[in-house]
């Protein structure tokens, strides 16, 4: 009966279904990890024992990577490929035979001079014996420790009976000698290898070379079917290590020219060959340096007879690697590879592993196409954690991992070191870190999270609030209601409280955050709002609607006065929030800390700092104005005509409905020419003339930074959701770069709009950048030709060209 009843209406017993269930899904990742370990060790293998054929190959690669851009240049002057890949093979095996020609005579001239260096040998090694041969502190002890060892060998076969063993006789085998020919054989076998080796490598290159094209489709055939993430993948790759071995080639140069002519002052002879060697030998990791140094210093111990040439040898390399090391290759590698340190090192002792110097020379390039390999196929996504330099925890995430570790300092720390890049600025820190650390507390709390964890984000979570409401407090508050911030549910709505409180008086909004419990009935009555204005109620559940209605109506029925800002910071509302803030009862909401600083500072009023931030004059601008006007593009009719072509470029590229050109004068700002609606409507947004005053302007703070503007979201944006021409138009993103003239000043922008927030990341900056830099280049070439510049077909601009319209 009891297993009748435990049964369900198909028969199986639903534990038992259960069990096999938990008992698949624990199954399946430990299988996944073992073919992984199978598939990892077959591929060492292969490389190890395919390294005859794969060497010479990933050479090949590696070099081609240096000549195709060589070949590129002849082909673009005219010379077809075959004849291109020639000429650049022939160059390249010409420089190398001249450098073998120069390493040769300087080897053979040095040779010549050793035999006069014996004596000067002798003295300082028998010197050198002497000294090693001095009395020293152990000295003693161990002659007595001689001493007694020699007397216990000695009386050890008399004492044990046994006769002394013979001596045992050394017997030397003579080798016999190899006849002249038995001589050249042996030298050939011996060279043979690297020969062949050397041909193998001139062969591959040449063919790569030769069918480029053919193996890059190849290659994007194999890596499937996604055309834009495999294009992606090889140009990086490509960038990367063209770039990693142009830097090398100029750090191993600023490092060899130095090596020798210094070598050459203190009097090393052979300086020109010791600097070069140096050179050459910067490219083998690690190893090649010491190498490199080792002759230089070995010849000083040589010549000179007193030990002053060695120390100058020395001190000149000790130099030479604290200047390259800490100076030149910070400066010219910057993320050049985008390899931590730890994965070069390891790198370079797997490959070196696997197959010798060489591999260890190639460490770096291999490991880089490894580390772009794992950016783009999600299969292998855990090379680029294991390899690369990034973060893989962003800033959230790590200072919520020291708060469930307990380890509240190092979160402080953590986030006083973000506060400070962020030039201190709190509420910017509350934004980007504060909540979301306070999210993922509330996404794990059911899930995951255990009481120990719980207890442990409380505590850290309160000592870092204390931290930094003490290191940042907050100025005199104004003669004005203060703002009240509530939690809507538990603790960690409490800690967001406080969060926003703080981050509202820091921008001169006196708040205080009543933290004395949850919005029960009891603490509800509690509250004195009575000379309160605005309320803040902050909730980070995902979906608070029934909570959120229940205590506006409990508000505004006790206090009718007060205007309620709904802070829903737990996720995105799927309603309109105009919509979801009435059927709530609110008077506003916002989903992010920067609007409900945005909406707090509408509903105080417009004098509260913080409603919006007018574009700045910089200290500059006189000099900038000066070179607008001497410019001439207000009245240029190429600059007009180019700008039509970039702007409607711009919109069809990154697929906005407005892409603009414009210019920042003293007190406006001037639209030579836009793309697309001015508004979500598709209307003008005002007449030919209207103008927009320069403090209103995105483009205004483009000229004044003097660099690009990204604002993904402006509703959300405290330094703009209150700017009257923006929430006239009903833009919600912008996207400017500057428009620089030849000495460098921001003329005026190219920019992006959109009444829908969106994504832009650092790829689409540069890009956008790069067409403002080709506007400006087009508008100059086509001023000293005289005429306009426009792309053969290109018909005349048809927007109304020198409006003034708000952006």
């Amino acid at each position: 009966m009891g297993a009748a009843r435990g049964a369900t209406a198909s028969g199986y017993p639903p534990q038992r279904t259960v069990h096999t269930a938990t008992a698949m899904d624990a199954t399946v990742p430990s299988l996944r990890f073992m073919i992984g370990l199978v598939i990892a060790a077959l591929v060492v293998a292969g490389l190890y024992f395919g390294r005859t054929l794969l060497v010479p190959l990933a050479l090949a690669f590696l070099l081609s990577f240096v000549l195709e851009p060589l070949v590129a240049q002849l082909k673009r002057m005219g010379l077809p490929r075959l004849p291109s890949v020639i000429a650049v093979v022939m160059a390249m095996l010409m420089v190398l035979g001249v450098g073998a020609l120069f390493v040769g005579n300087e080897a053979r001239e040095l040779s010549a001079q050793l035999p006069s260096y014996q004596n000067t040998i002798r003295k300082k090694l028998r010197s050198l014996r002497q000294q090693l041969r001095a009395p020293g502190m152990f000295d003693g002890a161990k002659r007595t420790f001689d001493i007694v060892q020699r007397e216990v060998e000695a009386a050890a076969p008399a004492l044990s009976g046994v006769a002394r063993a013979p001596t045992v006789q050394k017997v030397q085998v003579q080798p016999p000698v190899l006849s002249p020919a038995n001589q050249l054989m042996a030298a050939l076998s011996a060279v043979s290898g690297p020969l062949t080796q050397a041909g193998l490598v001139l062969v591959f290159v040449i063919f790569i070379l030769l069918d480029r094209v053919d193996l890059r489709d190849r290659l994007l055939r194999l890596w499937g079917g996604n055309l834009h993430r495999a294009t992606d993948a090889m140009d990086e790759a490509g960038d990367r290590i063209t770039r990693y071995l142009t830097m090398q080639l100029l750090v191993n140069v600023t490092y060899g020219i130095p090596m020798a002519a210094g070598l050459w002052l203190i009097g090393v002879p052979g300086a020109v060959l010791w600097g070069s060697l140096a050179a050459v030998m910067r490219f083998v990791p690690y190893l090649g340096p010491f190498i490199a140094a080792a002759f230089p210093l070995t010849l000083a111990f040589a010549v000179d007879p007193g030990w002053d040439l060695v120390l100058w040898t020395l001190g000149l390399i000790v130099l030479l690697e604290l200047v390259s090391n800490n100076v030149i290759e910070p400066w010219l590698y910057g993320s050049s590879t985008g390899l931590s340190a730890l994965s070069l090192i390891v790198a370079a002792t797997f490959w070196a592993a696997l197959w010798g110097p060489v591999g260890l020379i190639m460490s770096t390039p291999l490991t880089v196409c490894l580390l772009v390999i794992g950016r783009y196929l999600p299969q292998l996504a855990f090379l680029e954690v294991l390899l690369g330099s990034r973060p893989v925890l962003d800033e959230p995430t790590r200072i919520y991992q020291r708060l469930l570790a307990g380890d509240a300092a190092e979160a402080i720390e953590l986030s006083t070191t973000r506060i400070e890049a962020l030039k201190g600025a709190v509420p910017a820190f509350y934004g980007q870190v504060g909540v979301p650390v306070l999210r993922m507390a509330v996404g794990d709390h059911a899930q995951v999270a255990t009481p120990e964890h719980r207890l442990r984000l409380v505590e850290g979570m309160d000592a870092l609030l204390d931290e930094l409401e003490e290191q940042y407090p907050v100025p005199d508050a104004a003669a004005q209601e203060p703002v009240v911030c509530l939690g809507g549910k538990w603790e960690v709505d409490l800690f967001a409280a406080r969060m926003l409180a703080h981050a509202l008086s820091l921008q001169h909004c006196p708040a205080l955050a009543r933290v004395e419990g949850a919005m029960s009935a009891e603490h509800l009555d509690g509250l004195d709002l009575d000379a309160v204005r605005v309320v803040c109620v902050v909730w980070l559940a995902p979906e608070p609607t029934a909570a959120a209605r229940h205590l506006c109506r409990r508000l505004k029925r006790r206090w009718p006065h007060v205007h309620i800002v709904l802070a829903l910071w737990g996720g995105v509302q799927s309603q309109p929030q105009d919509e979801l803030s009435a059927q709530l009862g609110a008077d506003a909401l916002a989903l992010s800390l920067e609007e409900t600083l945005a909406q707090v500072a509408q509903l105080q009023g417009a004098s509260v700092e913080g409603a919006y931030t007018p574009a700045p004059i910089p200290a500059h601008d006189e000099a900038r104005l000066r070179a607008l006007q001497a410019s001439g593009v207000l009245d240029s009719p190429a600059l007009q005509q180019l700008c039509q072509h970039t702007a409607q470029r711009a919109a069809d590229i990154f697929d906005v409905p407005l892409a603009m050109v414009s210019l920042v004068d003293r007190e406006r700002q001037v639209t030579l020419c836009a793309h697309g609606p001015l508004s979500a409507g598709g209307g003008q947004a005002c007449s030919a003339g209207q103008g927009l005053p320069r403090g209103l302007s995105l483009c205004g703070h483009v000229v004044a930074r003097q660099r690009s503007l990204v604002v993904l979201d402006i509703a959300r944006d405290a330094r703009f959701a209150g700017n009257p021409a923006l929430r006239e138009q009903g833009l919600r993103f912008y996207a400017g770069v500057p428009l620089r003239d030849a000495a460098g000043h921001a003329l005026g922008t190219l920019c992006l709009m959109d009444t829908a927030p969106r994504a832009f990341d650092e790829r689409e900056k540069r890009l956008l950048q790069a067409m403002a830099n080709d506007l400006m280049a087009g508008w100059r070439d086509a001023q000293a030709a005289g005429g306009p510049a426009l792309p053969a077909g290109q018909s005349a601009p048809s927007a109304t060209v020198g409006q003034v319209v708000p952006q």
